[in-house]
């Protein structure tokens, strides 16, 4: 055995302390974020801690725990020469306002989430076996959806859409739209608000994110929109002119029948876009803390989903454009090119 190397010991095990309090930070915004604590701090200058107990109606003794853990983490500022609180415009995006693009509270919940069925999590990992996306607690389905949907209404008929050869007027003018594992339905209603011409289709095989999708799509009072449940491999109809499938295609059991289904369900002249997580097209390239997040959701989420259903290909969050267009081109799709791209999303269209 080679004799242990103390100074990268000790930086090693700093690293870990680092990512303790990192984890321990996360559980205190999710913590502040359901009790109001961000919003309440938000626009209101410094506060003393009673001051901020009064407006909360938080027990103090609990609000001076809490505030030295956020402020330690730089999530909340403390003003030390007259011990008070408050919130910058920056730590006010991140952690609260929700709806801006910043705002990182639904990535948080995510997290949550994996914790909070861990035992569940630790048998499926031992076991190899599959585990279905419904089989999550409901705070994954939440907070997935609140993480994208900051981007998706930043990006998607801002920039993703416009970037594709043509569709953009298409749906301005009138077109037929398939969004395929919808989930909430958050992508399908913006793009139905943003080309009321055109009618959309949300499709996705987990009930109660249809469920929901239906009740925000009447909620918005929208009449050129519809959810379905199916899967990718088997939603029924056709002639569609346009057809995207957000961050799930890696998820699927199938990847390359769906993406087949797609090509089959559109027009000879329609278009795909797929929106994926950013990504190397190999594992040394995706050594970055976004890899990090990626691989470690994909390990207890995405690849179980894909091994619990038919196939069982295993795609991963991580896999990267070149992976990606050979699952295109094996389902029939002759062009795949990136048409825009984000800090954690690439957007590929694709093409008979």
């Amino acid at each position: 055995m080679s004799e242990v190397n103390m100074e990268k010991l000790e930086a090693l095990a700093g690293k870990v302390i680092g990512d303790v309090a990192g984890a321990l930070s996360l559980y205190m915004a999710y913590l502040g974020d359901q009790t109001g604590l961000f919003d309440a701090l938000d626009g209101e200058g410094r506060l003393t801690l009673d001051q901020f107990a009064q407006k909360t109606g938080r027990n103090p003794k609990y609000l001076h725990e809490w505030l030295g853990s956020v402020c330690a983490a730089g999530y909340v500022t403390h003003h030390p020469e007259d011990d008070t609180f408050s919130l910058s415009e920056e730590q006010a995006l991140v952690f609260g306002q929700e709806g801006q693009p910043a705002c990182m509270q639904g990535f948080i919940m995510a997290v949550v989430s994996q914790y909070e069925e861990h035992e569940k999590a630790v048998e499926v990992f031992r076991s190899g076996k599959g585990r279905p996306w419904g089989d999550h607690s409901n705070c994954l389905f939440c907070g997935t959806d609140r993480f994208f949907r900051p981007g998706y209404m930043a990006n998607l008929t801002e920039n993703w859409i416009p970037a594709l050869g043509g569709v953009d007027d298409k749906l301005k003018s009138g077109a037929k739209v398939a969004d395929v594992g919808c989930g909430q339905g958050s992508s399908t209603i913006l793009m139905a608000e943003a080309y009321p011409n055109s009618h959309f289709v949300g499709i996705d095989y987990h009930e109660p994110s249809i469920e929901e999708a239906r009740r925000r799509a009447h909620a918005a009072g929208l009449d050129n929109i519809e959810f379905s449940v199916a899967t990718a491999q088997d939603y029924p109809g056709g002639d569609f002119d346009f057809a995207c499938i957000f961050d799930a295609l890696h998820d699927m059991g199938d990847p390359v029948g769906a993406a087949r289904h797609v090509r089959e369900s559109l027009k000879e002249d329609g278009t795909f876009m797929l929106v994926e997580p950013m990504a190397g097209d190999s594992m040394a390239e995706n050594m970055n803390p976004l890899g990090q997040i990626f691989y470690a959701f994909s390990t207890t989420v995405c690849t179980p989903n894909s091994v619990s259903q038919d196939v069982g290909l295993g795609l991963g969050a991580q896999a990267g454009q070149k992976r990606l267009t050979e699952v295109l081109n094996e389902a029939g799709f002759g062009e795949v090119k990136r048409a825009a791209e984000t800090p954690t999303n690439m957007v590929l269209e694709a093409t008979a």
